[in-house]
């Protein structure tokens, strides 16, 4: 059973596994990014995080509440929390100087294997799409898995905000 399933998936989902996993090497080694690199992963994510929830179920209002109340509990927990160790903020440069980290790349894996596993029982078993039992566990995990990537760029925008350079002072008369 397995294999068959395999064998049917359609070759656009190996793309995006093997992008997914190029992403996560990439990221698996010190390097600098742009802010604007490091805002449109998590966004994309998240996107294609609130398709895969909207696009696979029937808009009700408990998807939308079990995706935003599971996305809001890790999106905290990560976003209150210290930046990890080794990651700077350059602001003349507007770049951030990360080390390597495998968790992106595990945080990558597991969404798009949720989302492969769904598929394919959604695929065996089509019913389902309308049992709001299974779109309200589906959306919560959606959304908690959303809610580490924008807690994470939440972390990463304050890190930028309080990094970069302060205002330059008033200028001030010198009266001698």
């Amino acid at each position: 059973m397995l294999l068959t399933i395999l064998q049917h998936t359609p070759l656009w989902v190996w793309a995006i596994l093997f992008t997914l996993v190029g992403l996560g090497l990439m990221q698996s080694v010190a390097r600098s990014v742009s802010l604007r690199r490091v805002v449109l992963l998590p966004l994309a994510m998240t996107a294609l995080s609130i398709h895969g929830t909207f696009h696979t179920f029937p808009p009700a209002a408990w998807s939308w509440v079990s995706w935003l109340g599971a996305a809001m509990v890790p999106a905290t927990w990560f976003g209150s929390a210290d930046l990890p160790a080794g990651v700077r903020f350059d602001a003349p440069h507007r770049t951030f100087h990360m080390p390597g980290r495998w968790e992106p790349l595990m945080l990558m894996l597991t969404i798009f294997l949720t989302r492969y596993g769904v598929g394919v029982l959604l695929g065996m078993q089509p019913a389902l799409t309308r049992d709001p039992a299974v779109a309200a566990i589906v959306s919560s995990i959606y959304g908690a898995l959303s809610g580490v990537f924008i807690g994470r760029l939440v972390r990463l925008l304050r890190a930028a905000r309080d990094g970069a350079p302060p205002a330059p002072p008033a200028a001030t008369v010198a009266w001698g």
